[in-house]
C-alpha cells in the first residue's frame, strides 16, 4: 500500500497492526509476517511495538529519524550549544536525537564539574565581575547569577570552526570564552559601559571580533540619577563593542578592542554581515521614542510609549572603518576606548534605516546580502539589500537625520521586497537553497519563504511556501549552520516558550520545549519534543560535529584556564608536602584509587594551597575531590591540573572523599585533613 508523505504526517496511513513504512522501508511491516525481516532488518515484532503503545505510522517515521542507537554517537550528525537562560550556563545538545550531552558552567557555579567550588574557577567567576572599585577580588563578592542569551562559535571565513564560543549574560552586561577543546570557561569579560546585553554575542566573519552592545543605555558618567529620566536623551547612551579575539587563545585583546556610542534607543538583536557585506554589522532597536515609562506618575508605561512610532531604527554600523578611526579620534571611558557618536557620524561609522515598529531579529542572509527583520507589531518580514544600502550611502540617499545627527538611509531605496509570513514574526535562519524560516510568537509556528536574486527571481521571490504549526508561543529558531556562509539545512530547532499541552505536568512551572523540524521533504514537520527542565534556552547556534576536535584527555599536567602544562603539576613519585611557618603547600597526584598524600596535618590558621594533578591517562577517568564542611568540591579531569586555595580556620577532622565514581574501589578513595 503505497502512502504519500502528507497522508502520513495527518496519520491517514494504514493503522498500527498494518504499519506502513512508506518510503523510508518501503513497505508494510505485517507482510513480512511474524519474525521475518524486511529490507532494514524490521520485524513484525515492530508492529506489535507500535501498536501496543498506540503509535501511528507518522509518530513510528518520526521516531525512526529522530533515534541514535546506542554506540552510535556518528549518527548525531550536529551539536547544538544553546544558551541556560537563567541557569547562566550553556547546554551542548545532539541532534536528532536532542540528548543534552553537557551542562557548561560559564557565569554561575556548576557542581558536577566543581565550577566555582574551590579551585581556580572561583578567581575566573570574581573577574568577571566589576564593582565600583575595579574587579572583583573576593570570591564571595561576584555574581553568583546570570541570563545566558546568545552563544556564538568562532568562525573562518563565515563558516563555524569549532574552537570556541562566547556567550552573554543578557542581565549584567557581561561576556565569556569558552574553549571547545574542553569544553570550559576560560574567560568572562565584565563589559565597561554595558549595563545589560541583548544585541549578540555574535563574531564577525574570521573571528576578527566577538560583539556584544547595549540594551538598555546606559547613564553617562557624572549624570544624576535622580533626574535622569527627565535628560533621558542627553545622559543616557548605548555602546557597540567591538572585542578583538586572541587568534591563539579565543581570549580578548584588551588593547585593540574598542566601542561605538550609539543613541539612546533601545539597542536589541543583531548580526554581522558576511561575504558582500563583510566589515558591516547591523542591530535593530526599538523605542527610538526613549519612553521611560512612568505608570504611576501619570506617565504611560514602556510598551506603550515605545510603541508609539510607525518605525524604529536599524543600526548600520562599518566596523573596518572604525578600526582606522579608533587610535585617533577615540576618548577612553572606563578603559573602554570609545568612538564618539559625533566622530561616528562625521567619519561614516554610523547610520540608520527606518524599519517596522518594535523589530526584533535582524538576520543576513549566507551571501550577505539580504537582512531580514522581523517586526513584532507587523505581520511581514521585511527583506533589505546590503547592495541597495552601499548605494544609498553612496548617493548620500538620506530622508533626514535624527537629532543626534546620524543619516536616516530613505527606507523605499534599500528594502528589496517584504512577505507576508503570519502573526508575530521575530527571528530568521537559512538553508543553502535560498530560503528563510521565521519564527512566528502569536501564530505559534514557523514559515518558510523565498529570498530574492540569486536564488529565486520574478514570482517565485518573496514568497511564502510553507508554514509548520510548533503548539507554542516560539522564541528563537535555529536551522544547521544557519547563520554561516554555508547552511546545512536538514534541521530546525525551534525554541519554545509557554507550553500548551505537550508534557504532563510537573508543578506549576512548565519546562521550556525544544522541537525538532525536519526540513528535507516537500513540507515541514514536527519529529520530536524535548523538554528543557534546567533552564529557559533564549538562543542555539548548530554546528556540525565533524567541525568539532574536543580532547578526550588532557596533556600531563594541564591547567584548564591556560591550556598550557602548569609548572605547580604533580607527576608520580613528584608527591610532596611543604610547610614555611603558617603556609603550607601539598603537592597531591589523583589517581584509582588514592589522593597522595592522604593526611593533611594542619594548624588552625594555616594558609593551604592544594596543587591537585589527576594523572591517568585513561579517557574519562575523571575523579574528584571534596572537603567536607569546607565548600570544596572540585573535578579532574585525566591529566588536568588544578589548585585550592583556604585558610584552615576551624579545628576538626574532615574526610575528604573522591565524589565521581571512579573504579571499583571509588569509596575506598579518601583520605584525611587534620586541623589542630
Amino acid at each position: 500500500m503505497a502512502v504519500t508523505r502528507r497522508e502520513f504526517i495527518a496519520g491517514s496511513a494504514t493503522g498500527a497492526a498494518g504499519l506502513v513504512v512508506g518510503g523510508v522501508l518501503g513497505k508494510t511491516l505485517s507482510d513480512e509476517g511474524d519474525g521475518a525481516s524486511g529490507p532494514s532488518g524490521l520485524t513484525g515484532d515492530a508492529n506489535s511495538v507500535a501498536e501496543a503503545r498506540g503509535l501511528s505510522p507518522a509518530e513510528v517515521v518520526q521516531a525512526l529519524k529522530t533515534v541514535v542507537p546506542p554506540g552510535r554517537p556518528d549518527m548525531d550528525e550536529f551539536y547544538i550549544l544553546s544558551s541556560g537562560g537563567h541557569s547562566g550556563q550553556i547546554l551542548v545538545m545532539g541532534v536528532p536525537s536532542m540528548k543534552i550531552k553537557k551542562v557548561v558552567g560559564v557565569f554561575t557555579p556548576e557542581p558536577w564539574q566543581g565550577f566555582g567550588f574551590g579551585n581556580e574557577s572561583d578567581g575566573l567567576l570574581a573577574e568577571g565581575t566589576t564593582s565600583a572599585g575595579g574587579p572583583s577580588t573576593s570570591a564571595h563578592r561576584y555574581l553568583s547569577w546570570a541570563d545566558t542569551h546568545h552563544p556564538a562559535i568562532s568562525e573562518t571565513e563565515g563558516e563555524y570552526d569549532g574552537r570556541f564560543v562566547y556567550i552573554n549574560d543578557r542581565a549584567n552586561g557581561r561576556i565569556a570564552m569558552v574553549d571547545m577543546r574542553d569544553f570550559k570557561t576560560k574567560q568572562i569579560y565584565d563589559v565597561p559601559n554595558l549595563q545589560s546585553s541583548h544585541g549578540g554575542v555574535f563574531v564577525t566573519q574570521n573571528t576578527e571580533y566577538a560583539h556584544i552592545s547595549t540594551k538598555t543605555p546606559t547613564l553617562i558618567e557624572g549624570a544624576d540619577p535622580a533626574t535622569s529620566l527627565e535628560n533621558f536623551a542627553d545622559v543616557y547612551r548605548g555602546y557597540s563593542t567591538f572585542l578583538a579575539v586572541d587568534q591563539e587563545t579565543g581570549r580578548f585583546d584588551l588593547a585593540r578592542s574598542f566601542q561605538v556610542e550609539l543613541p539612546p534607543y533601545t539597542q536589541d538583536l543583531a548580526d554581522s554581515g558576511k561575504l558582500v557585506s563583510h566589515g558591516w554589522v547591523f542591530l535593530n532597536s526599538y523605542n527610538s521614542e526613549m519612553a521611560t515609562g512612568g505608570n504611576l506618575e501619570g506617565k504611560p508605561p514602556i510598551e506603550v510609549g515605545a510603541s508609539a512610532n510607525d518605525f524604529d531604527y536599524m543600526h548600520i554600523i562599518n566596523w573596518q572603518k572604525a578600526e582606522q578611526v579608533v587610535g585617533s579620534r577615540s576618548v577612553v571611558i572606563n578603559g573602554m576606548r570609545v568612538i564618539p557618536l559625533d566622530v561616528a557620524v562625521e567619519e561614516g561609522i554610523l547610520f540608520l534605516a527606518p524599519e517596522p515598529r518594535s523589530p526584533h531579529g535582524v538576520d543576513v542572509s549566507p551571501d550577505g546580502g539580504y537582512l531580514c527583520v522581523a517586526g513584532k507589531l507587523d505581520p511581514y518580514v521585511t527583506i533589505y539589500s546590503f547592495e541597495k544600502m552601499l548605494a544609498a550611502i553612496e548617493a548620500q540617499d538620506f530622508e533626514k537625520r535624527d537629532q543626534y545627527g546620524i543619516p536616516v538611509l530613505n527606507y523605499d531605496s534599500v528594502v528589496s521586497g517584504r512577505v507576508e509570513v503570519g502573526a508575530g514574526p521575530l527571528h530568521t535562519q537559512y538553508d543553502a537553497d535560498g530560503h528563510g524560516y521565521t519564527s512566528l510568537f502569536l501564530e505559534s509556528a514557523v514559515a518558510k519563504f523565498t529570498l530574492g536574486e540569486p536564488y529565486f527571481s520574478g514570482d517565485q521571490a518573496y514568497k511564502l511556501v510553507d508554514k509548520v504549526p510548533v503548539h507554542y508561543n516560539i522564541g528563537h529558531l535555529c536551522t544547521m549552520e544557519g547563520d554561516t556562509t554555508k547552511p546545512q539545512g536538514k534541521y530546525l530547532i525551534a525554541l519554545n516558550k509557554w507550553s500548551i499541552d505537550r508534557h504532563s505536568p510537573v508543578g506549576t512551572l512548565n519546562p521550556q520545549n525544544f522541537q525538532l523540524v525536519d526540513l528535507g521533504g516537500e513540507v515541514m514537520e514536527v519529529l520530536s519534543d524535548t523538554p528543557i527542565g534546567m533552564a529557559e534556552p533564549h538562543y542555539v547556534q548548530a554546528i556540525r560535529a565533524d567541525r568539532i576536535k574536543a580532547w578526550d584527555l588532557y596533556p600531563p599536567g594541564t591547567n584548564p584556564l591556560t591550556m598550557q602544562p602548569d609548572p605547580n603539576a604533580v607527576a608520580q613519585g613528584e608527591e610532596r608536602i611543604e610547610r614555611d611557618g603558617n603556609r603550607v603547600e601539598v603537592f597531591m597526584s589523583v589517581t584509582r584509587s588514592q589522593f597522595k598524600p592522604d593526611i593533611l596535618r594542619l594548624n588552625q590558621g594555616d594558609q593551604v594551597t592544594l596543587h591537585l594533578t589527576n594523572i591517568e591517562t585513561t579517557p574519562d577517568a575523571t575523579h574528584g575531590f571534596a572537603i567536607p564542611r569546607h565548600n570544596v568540591s572540585v573535578s579532574l579531569d585525566p591529566g588536568e591540573y588544578t589548585r585550592i586555595d583556604f585558610v584552615a580556620d576551624v579545628q576538626g577532622s574532615f574526610a575528604m572523599y573522591c565524589t565521581e565514581f571512579c573504579s571499583a574501589l571509588h569509596l575506598e578513595m579518601q583520605g584525611w585533613m587534620l586541623v589542630a
